[in-house]
């Protein structure tokens, strides 16, 4: 089930973000869980088991962290909550959705591809590590 973050979700939601990202911004869940910024938890009863948090900016939202728990991947959990935020999105008007990615994570971009995302530009160095990025953008 998807639904929106609530406050007793913050801690299972850290958790999460510090296990599953490369580059975590803890400070965001800070004040998304009651926003403005979005946040989509699935929660199959025992509490989230992934999030994703989009950034409105109407007429463009920026995807800037979508995790699952690293023992949960790969069910199809992220698709499930990025499949809910784009349908959300469209239905508010929303026009576009951006987020960046790994340049050289091909299973992440892969991911990404399937829901339609496209690189619309290379950010070389835009990691805290130095990593190279690239932004990807779909039209909703």
């Amino acid at each position: 089930m998807i639904r929106p973050a609530i406050p007793a979700d913050e801690s299972r939601l850290r958790a999460i973000q510090s296990g599953a990202l490369d580059d975590p911004w803890p400070g965001l869940l800070d004040v998304a869980i009651d926003g403005p910024p979005t946040v989509l938890v699935c929660d199959e009863g025992a509490g989230p088991l992934g999030y994703v948090l989009a950034v409105p900016d109407h007429p463009v939202a920026y995807v800037v962290e979508l995790a699952v728990a690293p023992g949960v991947q790969g069910q199809g959990h992220g698709s499930e909550l990025l499949g809910t935020l784009l349908e959300e999105l469209g239905q508010s008007g929303f026009e576009t959705v951006w987020l960046t990615a790994r340049a050289d994570d091909e299973r992440v971009r892969s991911f990404y591809d399937g829901f339609g995302f496209s690189v619309e530009d290379d950010l070389p160095e835009h990691y805290n590590d130095g990593g190279a990025g690239v932004l990807l953008v779909r039209k909703l």
